[in-house]
């Protein structure tokens, strides 16, 4: 038999080993818990900061563009415009009034100059923002038209809803983005842009029939990434699919975040 002061000390260690195992669980839950908590800050901060750096870019990226804007419309539009006047000014002489060079230089102007304040206005974020997003892509498909190396067409389904300013311009953003794609390397003849409006969602798609490429070849280019980072600022989805012969096409889903 155990006496007495035995099993004091028996039981004496069972509690010591006791509450040493409950602080070595609590220890270890405490510091999981403060592991996971600095993953999480940790992760928090990465994300904040590369949104940050996103934003950053994306106003540089604006800023220059506006400039560009401004330098198209001040610049080199005046000259067409007073280039244009001077052409007017000659045409009233009889006898240059006839002369085809003279008429097709002043056809060669007034166009050009029409080019330079559609591009002026697509490059200019205030614009598009006074504009909306329905009337700047319209604008920038009829720019595609006068320019003859394709087709725009433009659909719109459902009943419109106000999108906030700053998803408007990444929203034309990415598309004008993948217009200039098409414009450059499809070699399409037809260019179709659909926007659906359903609950409270707006499903933008765009598709050319142009030549394609592979996507399990390709190479994820600045232009991609561009398109791809602007998508997740706004949360949108965003799906790029092609295929070689079979065209290329958008699609964006984006829910309305006013």
């Amino acid at each position: 038999m155990l006496s007495k002061e035995e099993i004091v000390l028996i039981i004496y260690f069972i509690l010591v080993i006791f509450f040493l195992v409950i602080f070595t669980v609590v220890f270890f839950i405490t510091y999981q818990r403060r592991k996971n908590n600095l993953l999480q800050e940790k992760f928090e901060a990465e994300r904040n900061f590369k949104e940050e750096l996103s934003n950053v870019k994306i106003e540089i990226q604006e800023a220059t563009l506006k400039n560009v804007s401004w330098e198209l419309h001040d610049n080199i539009g005046q000259l067409l415009s007073i280039a244009s006047m001077q052409l007017n000014i000659m045409g009233k002489d009889p006898v240059a009034a006839g002369n085809p060079g003279l008429i097709e230089v002043k056809t060669l102007v007034t166009d050009s100059l029409t080019e330079v304040r559609a591009l002026s206005k697509s490059l200019n974020q205030e614009v598009i923002d006074y504009q909306g997003l329905i009337k700047s892509v319209e604008n920038e498909l009829d720019r595609l038209n006068r320019i003859d190396i394709l087709e725009a067409h433009f659909k719109i389904e459902g009943d419109p809803f106000e999108i906030p300013a700053s998803s408007t311009i990444i929203l034309f953003r990415i598309l004008q983005e993948f217009f200039n794609n098409v414009l450059k390397h499809s070699g399409a003849s037809e260019l179709r842009v659909e926007f659906k409006y359903i609950n409270e969602i707006l499903h933008i798609s765009a598709q050319d029939n142009g030549k394609g490429f592979d996507m399990e070849n390709m190479e994820s280019g600045s232009g991609l990434l561009n398109m791809q980072s602007r998508a997740a600022m706004i949360k949108a989805e965003f799906n790029l699919n092609s295929s070689l012969g079979g065209g290329t096409s958008l699609y964006l889903k984006y829910p309305n975040q006013e």
